[in-house]
């Protein structure tokens, strides 16, 4: 059953899923109107909240095909999915999407530029977010990054050496009972 609740722009909990993104999917649509899906990825929150019905990216050097930009030049309705699958989240955001320039917005590019990630920039990305809705995560299968395994792995590293340390001093007692 469809939701009856209407939500004027993203709520602190959308803000902090997106922010919290390496990567999303984006459809957009050409003049042959066959939707385009592309991968978008960078440094965990490079994707920038602007406000609560805008958000944008720096668009970093890639395969040079343009395919998205000339796709938004000519229909800047877009369609984009974020997903977090260890918490089996999906987002849904439809927007219009605006293609800037370097060098036509300092300020803008200041405030979406990602700290401590070597990138060579091309454009930014505004998109002006028109609607949104979360997907049931009924099929989207947990997967972690090395990052998030490494963190969760690491109290039992912890105790491993612990022990460890632990065996080494019994150890150094024993053989010097002998």
């Amino acid at each position: 059953m469809e939701k009856t609740s209407v939500v004027d722009g993203l709520t602190d909990n959308e803000i902090y899923f997106i922010e919290d993104r390496d990567s999303f999917y984006m459809a957009s649509f050409g003049e042959n109107l066959y939707p385009y899906i592309q991968h978008r990825g960078g440094p965990k929150g490079f994707v920038k909240v602007i406000d609560n019905k805008t958000i944008g990216i720096v668009d970093f050097v890639g395969n040079k095909q343009y395919i998205s930009t000339g796709n938004i030049a000519t229909n800047n309705n877009v369609a984009i999915i974020m997903i977090s699958y260890p918490h089996r989240a999906r987002l849904k955001l439809y927007a219009k999407a605006k293609i800037v320039e370097l060098e036509e917005n300092q300020k803008l590019y200041d405030l979406l530029k990602p700290a401590d990630y070597k990138f060579r920039p091309e454009r930014m990305m505004i998109f002006e977010i028109q609607a949104y809705d979360w997907n049931c995560p009924q099929h989207i299968t947990p997967r972690y990054t090395t990052e998030e395994i490494d963190e969760a792995l690491l109290p039992q590293k912890e105790y491993i050496v612990n022990l460890e340390n632990k065996i080494k001093i019994l150890e150094e007692k024993l053989s010097g009972i002998k």
